[in-house]
């Protein structure tokens, strides 16, 4: 089979050479021409532009985006979608809001084209390890483009299937890095407690490889902090500084829109968003507020 990739950064590079490794052809393009570097000599025909990608499909043609979420997504659509004719397919594998995905999917079933939302799990490991695939849209299309999924999938019968209509992929994966949040969230305020121990001197990368076998908290979570752990047990150079690329807002939003009562991951978000705050007014506000009521002595920058 043979598709388009757009968007060449170190995911869909990734995700193209195991396409590309699994017998199919792909034509990649991305606006940087640096990202064509990881590609090259590795079977991958590269497109000059997005025009000269969509000429070297075959119709039907499907197009797999592999591009940030939101305003690139939007802008990358618009140009693509006047290339494409009815019957064509687009899966979209970003990250995006399923409530994008289900104005898209309706924008574009206006000309005939298909629009898949391919919720994708498996970050840098998926090239060996295979990604994690929820996937949203028309049954018979995904069915028609199976091949693609067993291909990037850790296997042909496992790690992937289809979910629901337009944008229950992408709802499925938003729900997934919501837990994802909360079960981070849990393994560093777990391993923070152990750090702070001292009288006990503990070893946390020991701690990590016992937990990792037999326990009940055996997860691919903790073989990574283990891998961590290993190497910087310290967390030396590591700023205390943690981002967010969106999922877990919008899992707490759809929590409250649906009544659904979810403290870890609203808690996990929360600490993300105070991790960022160099100098907390919050906690001086609250050291003022003890000195008030209660003389407590305040601490000096």
């Amino acid at each position: 089979m043979k598709l388009g990739m757009i968007g060449l950064g170190r995911m869909g590079s990734n995700m193209a050479q195991r396409l590309a490794l699994g017998g199919h052809e792909l034509c990649g393009f991305d606006p940087n021409p640096q990202a064509y570097t990881a590609l090259k000599n590795n079977g991958v025909f590269l497109a000059n532009s997005l025009a000269d990608l969509i000429a070297s499909l075959p119709e039907p043609r499907t197009v797999w985006l592999m591009v940030p979420a939101g305003v690139i997504t939007e802008s990358t659509l618009a140009m693509l979608s006047p290339l494409l004719v009815a019957g064509d397919s687009i899966i979209d594998g970003g990250n995006s809001n399923y409530k994008d995905t289900v104005r898209r999917a309706k924008a574009l079933a206006v000309q005939g084209v298909h629009y898949l939302d391919c919720g994708t799990s498996g970050g840098v490991w998926g090239l060996t390890e295979g990604y994690s695939l929820m996937i949203g849209g028309n049954a018979t299309v995904v069915e028609r483009l199976t091949p693609l999924f067993e291909t990037l999938a850790p296997a042909k019968d496992r790690g992937w299937g289809h979910v629901g209509p337009s944008g229950a992929g992408h709802f499925t994966k938003m729900i997934h890095n919501g837990i994802e949040y909360g079960l981070m969230q849990a393994y560093a305020e777990g391993f923070s407690i152990l750090q702070h121990k001292a009288d006990f001197t503990l070893d946390l990368h020991q701690i990590a490889e016992i937990w990792r076998h037999g326990s009940v908290v055996r997860s691919w979570l903790l073989d990574l902090t283990s891998v961590a752990l290993a190497g910087n047990p310290a967390m030396t150079g590591i700023a205390p500084r943690v981002d967010d690329s969106g999922e877990g807002r919008w899992t707490v939003a759809e929590a409250i829109d649906l009544e659904v009562s979810a403290p870890v991951i609203t808690m996990a978000l929360l600490e993300r968003l105070r991790s960022r705050d160099p100098d907390s007014y919050t906690d001086k506000l609250l050291a003022a507020m003890r000195q008030q009521f209660g003389g407590h002595a305040v601490g000096t920058p």
